[in-house]
């Protein structure tokens, strides 16, 4: 799915460039950056030795999702450094073409200055263009600082699963289903 890249200038004077991923340029510092922010933090749905794949499948993977009219995913880079992502998928059927399900990841140090933000309103604003009516999320159920940013934009919890992740020390995460009505 298509995506017109934009610049915008954070709070703390830091212009960030927010656009698809170039396959042949993003491949390996995706990869990177997957390891490094799933062992940043428990409330991504890996951990890091769970990223496996080579640079030449991450081309194919950024090939497909840039192509398919149902995916999209957009790189936050904060003055040419890759910061975060985030993407949307489009249900994929007739019946569940009106949802759309959206993931995000920050690196720490880019926690705190509206990236989240920017990039949950540029999926928004894809998805009313594609006339979704809903953007769906799941999120742990303790990843407050994850939730109030979401309420913030409008969603809100529809579902409770109760052990539906368990760490690696076998902590139980309960995940929240959240939605946003658009």
């Amino acid at each position: 799915m298509f995506y017109m890249p934009q610049y915008h200038n954070l709070p703390d004077g830091r212009q960030v460039f927010l656009r698809f991923p170039d396959p042949e340029l993003h491949a390996q510092p995706l990869i990177d950056f997957l390891k490094t922010a799933c062992g940043e933090t428990p409330f991504l749905s890996k951990d890091p030795d769970e990223i496996t794949f080579t640079p030449e499948q991450e081309k194919a993977f950024l090939r497909n999702i840039n192509e398919d009219p149902m995916s999209l995913m957009i790189l936050a880079e904060v003055d040419g450094e890759l910061a975060g992502n985030c993407s949307l998928t489009i249900g994929g059927t007739r019946r569940t073409a009106h949802r759309g399900t959206v993931g995000i990841a920050l690196y720490q140090k880019f926690w705190g200055l509206g990236l989240g933000t920017l990039m949950l309103e540029a999926l928004a604003g894809v998805a009313r263009q594609k006339g979704l009516r809903f953007l769906e999320l799941e999120v742990a159920a303790d990843n407050l600082r994850a939730i109030r940013l979401y309420e913030k934009l409008g969603f809100a919890e529809v579902c409770r699963l109760p052990a539906a992740a368990v760490l690696e020390d076998g902590t139980e995460q309960t995940l929240l289903t959240m939605r946003k009505e658009l």
